[in-house]
């Protein structure tokens, strides 16, 4: 039986456990392909009072030896999240025990909480694990010129991320990252955005990332992208890829805005995905 709050599964010999870092507000505005009318009234449709609130999940990962952190949260950037430590601590992990990060991405609300307020590691004893293509997008200075003013800060941040870790930094491309933990590129939301497919004993469960950022909105509606996609059409593309995907194959997921209750299945019936929370490990 569970000794914390928070929501848990099995993938064989790993535990993983969503930690909320809290929320974030996003306009419905920032969705392409729908009306934020009819975005509206899918939200309140779906129970959510404040159609505008986008929950933050970060995922720990324990098994085959490790203490994983599955991205690090916003950590009060922009006044979002900032309550992964907290949490991590009612869950009764200490920031030193973390060894690795896997990031999905470098988006504020991913990797704000990685480090302190002096700029330093917020997990000290961490190997940062992050695609090749996602490093380099942030690194390059011509990304950051040609960069709107608003998206400059998003290099600022990942850049302070990077270099607070530089020394505990490791790249990948697409192969098994740690034992029973491989990556999964689902390009599209940014150019090295990733998924971590954790499988032990026949049994696995799909860490999504940002495929959405609306569940009750996006997985019924795969065309609908946000003004955070990098490039909307690909990633419109990939949802729907990976929609057919965990549906065919009945794949347990967990997505950093999938909600409070952290791990679902999808289910297509009558043309549609449907969106399943699976509440018991």
């Amino acid at each position: 039986m569970s000794t914390h709050p928070f929501p848990s599964q099995r993938a064989g010999n790993f535990t993983i456990t969503a930690i909320s870092d809290g929320y974030l507000n996003a306009s419905l505005d920032f969705l392409s392909n729908i009306d934020p009318a009819e975005a509206s009234r899918m939200q309140s449709d779906a129970g959510q009072k404040v159609p505008s609130a986008v929950h933050i999940n970060c995922y720990l990962v324990r098994g085959a030896g490790h203490t994983i952190l599955i991205d690090g949260g916003a950590g009060r950037i922009k006044k979002w999240g900032g309550r992964l430590r907290a949490n991590l601590s009612l869950a009764g992990v200490d920031p030193s025990e973390i060894d690795t990060i896997l990031l999905t991405h470098a988006h504020p609300d991913h990797v704000g909480g990685l480090v302190d307020t002096a700029g330093e590691m917020a997990f000290p004893n961490a190997e940062l694990v992050v695609h090749r293509r996602e490093l380099e997008f942030w690194q390059d200075d011509a990304n950051l010129s040609r960069a709107s003013e608003h998206a400059r800060g998003n290099f600022l941040i990942a850049r302070q991320v990077f270099d607070a870790y530089r020394d505990k930094r490791r790249t990948f491309d697409a192969e098994e990252v740690l034992p029973g933990v491989r990556a999964m590129p689902l390009a599209g939301h940014t150019d090295g955005h990733t998924g971590y497919l954790v499988e032990s004993h026949d049994s696995g469960l799909l860490v999504w990332g940002d495929i959405v950022h609306f569940p009750n909105i996006q997985i019924s509606r795969p065309d609908v992208s946000i003004a955070f996609d990098q490039d909307p059409s690909l990633a419109a593309t990939t949802r729907s890829r990976l929609l057919e995907l965990v549906s065919s194959e009945g794949l347990l997921i967990a997505g950093m805005h999938l909600g409070e209750l952290g791990f679902a299945r999808i289910k297509r019936a009558s043309g549609r995905y449907g969106l399943f929370y699976e509440t018991c490990a």
